[in-house]
């Protein structure tokens, strides 16, 4: 349990013994929220449950918060407990207390904060999910960053995660990528033909025509076209999902599932979720198609699932996915990252569920804004080698993996932001991404060196760390399990880096207050405490930057 729940818990008791004892009226208890203070003199934790019982008890904040400290039972590792205006009940921690959680970090290890809020319960997050038809561009990017760090977030909180990428590999996109492919494929033979309107006129489609030619010659022209544009539907898809893979790859994005949009045709789940609504009277035919009643469940407008020509749409296709997931796969919750021009499908997606029979609360849906790269102040639109879209490829071969990483989870998801690609290949502490890596190779160089002179910080003496950088070293230490726990609730992974710069600036703080290997034999015990320090952080600064998916290197 974390200790701001003991604390929490401690609070509480004392109000139920301050109604017995008839020092405050008898009443319904709010619920008690412990807080950390963002100025270090008002202690550990703090609440402000007196100023929220005022009104019902018809007291003072301040004669509340009194009554409470005295009936506060003391315990480990509380050292002081006080009343602060106008109404605050503060708690400090014991620096004893403090001091031994070193050795409790670096005995978790690799494990350190992990937690059991999900209690195995099973998470499907599905992401990124790009049409197979073209490359991953910069702004599918953020959403697969956030995906991959919520899901190894959430794993760490004791919930059982399936990472997984939806292929659109059906539909009439798909068919005009088919015959697009076939068109430049005929063009790279010297053949005369025309893209269409419809068509995909990216200049990745010719170099992906030449792939082709390259390694199966001129036989497609023996075949009838519609026979020649099914065999290129089946090898071009085939080498934009490797192709989107190996892009996936460069960032440390890597997926569980990769679920055939197809399958859900083969398989009969869309069948089986037509004629669920069907039997609902969720159907209903209009103009020679068939609508989801979408208004029968409060919704504005009623939506398409069949077009008159009898092709289903992607919301239809999207229904017998989501049907897929919770009735045939039986996930617990589910979690999609889709982009911000996903916004109008969100409030069908959860009324088809409820006429599924699935409670919709069951499905968490996150937007993920726009991204805006820059170099500097200078706006980046197209591709210098292409004029088109930059994608992930050249983004993360100009700035390196961990910088895609660290800068797309830096910010909420639902707010846009500016990517500096300068900034982000900055090796200096303006850089976030640098100044937090930075602080994980000093800290190997100085037990490098710790080893190289043979001190052995197994026997180091936390009871000495009693500097107040080192205290505020310790405590940031012990803020990550609750940084965990946030993200996991909140799903909001930019908590994560937000706090490893913080640490990072608390380390380089601590270093250069308090040296830590000293020449001088008469303060060995001391050097060799301060060892145990460092590699306490260098366990919850590795944590951090493997929960981000980044590198943790030892020399920079």
């Amino acid at each position: 349990m974390l200790l701001k729940y003991r604390i929490a818990e401690l609070i509480t008791e004392s109000v139920k013994d301050a109604q017995l004892k008839e020092v405050l009226p008898q009443g319904p208890i709010p619920e008690v929220v412990v807080e950390r203070p963002q100025n270090p003199e008002h202690g550990d934790f703090a609440t402000s449950l007196p100023l929220r019982l005022a009104r019902s008890a018809r007291m003072s904040p301040m004669a509340i918060a009194e009554s409470l400290v005295h009936l506060i039972a003391a315990e480990d590792p509380l050292e002081h407990v006080w009343v602060a205006s106008p109404g605050f009940i503060n708690f400090s921690i014991n620096p004893l207390w403090l001091q031994q959680q070193v050795e409790n970090i670096i005995g978790e290890g690799g494990h350190y904060a992990s937690q059991d809020i999900g209690k195995g319960k099973r998470v499907q997050v599905e992401f990124v999910s790009v049409n197979p038809t073209g490359p991953i561009h910069v702004g599918h990017a953020r959403g697969a960053v956030l995906g991959s760090a919520l899901a190894n977030v959430l794993e760490a909180s004791g919930f059982e995660v399936s990472r997984e990428y939806y292929i659109n590999d059906a539909g009439s996109q798909i068919d005009a990528f088919a015959r697009t492919l076939y068109v430049r494929y005929l063009q790279a033979l010297g053949r005369e033909a025309e893209v269409s309107s419809d068509g995909y006129l990216g200049a990745y489609m010719e170099e992906l025509a030449l792939e082709v030619v390259k390694e199966e010659g001129e036989r497609f022209l023996e075949l009838s076209e519609p026979q020649a544009v099914e065999r290129l539907r089946e090898i071009g898809l085939r080498k934009m999902i490797q192709a989107i893979r190996d892009d996936l790859d460069r960032i440390q994005v890597i997926f569980d599932v990769w679920f055939s949009e197809q399958e859900l045709f083969d398989s009969g789940d869309y069948d089986a979720v037509m004629a669920n609504l069907g039997k609902g009277a969720y159907l209903v035919q209009r103009e020679g198609a068939t609508w989801f009643s979408s208004t029968s469940l409060g919704e504005d407008k009623d939506n398409v699932l069949v077009r008159s020509s009898g092709a289903p749409t992607y919301f239809a296709s999207d229904v017998a996915y989501h049907y897929n997931k919770f009735v045939k796969r039986s996930y617990d919750w589910v979690i999609d990252i889709w982009g911000a021009d996903h916004q109008g499908h969100v409030s069908r997606m959860k009324a088809v569920l409820s006429a599924l029979g699935v409670d919709p609360t069951r499905l968490t849906i996150i937007l993920s804004q726009l991204v805006t790269l820059k170099r500097g102040k200078e706006v980046i639109r197209v591709s210098k080698r292409t004029g088109e879209l930059i994608t992930l490829k050249e983004l993360q071969e100009e700035v390196g993996a961990d910088a895609c990483r660290f800068f797309f989870l830096s910010r909420s998801p639902d707010s846009q932001m500016d990517f500096d690609m300068e900034l982000a290949k900055k090796t200096s502490d303006d850089n976030p991404v640098y100044y937090v890596q930075y602080a994980h190779a000093r800290i190997a160089g100085i037990l490098r060196l710790a080893k190289e002179r043979g001190l052995d910080f197994t026997k180091g003496d936390t009871s000495l760390l009693t500097h107040k950088a080192e205290l505020a070293l310790i405590r940031n230490l012990l803020l990550l399990p609750e940084v965990i726990e946030g993200v996991s609730e909140t799903l909001e992974p930019h908590h994560l880096p937000r706090y490893t710069t913080e640490l990072a600036s608390d380390f380089h703080w601590f270093y250069q207050q308090c040296r830590v290997i000293s020449g001088n034999a008469e303060d060995e015990q001391v050097t060799l405490a301060r060892l145990k320090l460092v590699e306490a952080s260098r366990v919850v600064l590795a944590r951090c930057l493997t929960l981000m998916d980044m590198s943790a290197p030892d020399r920079m």
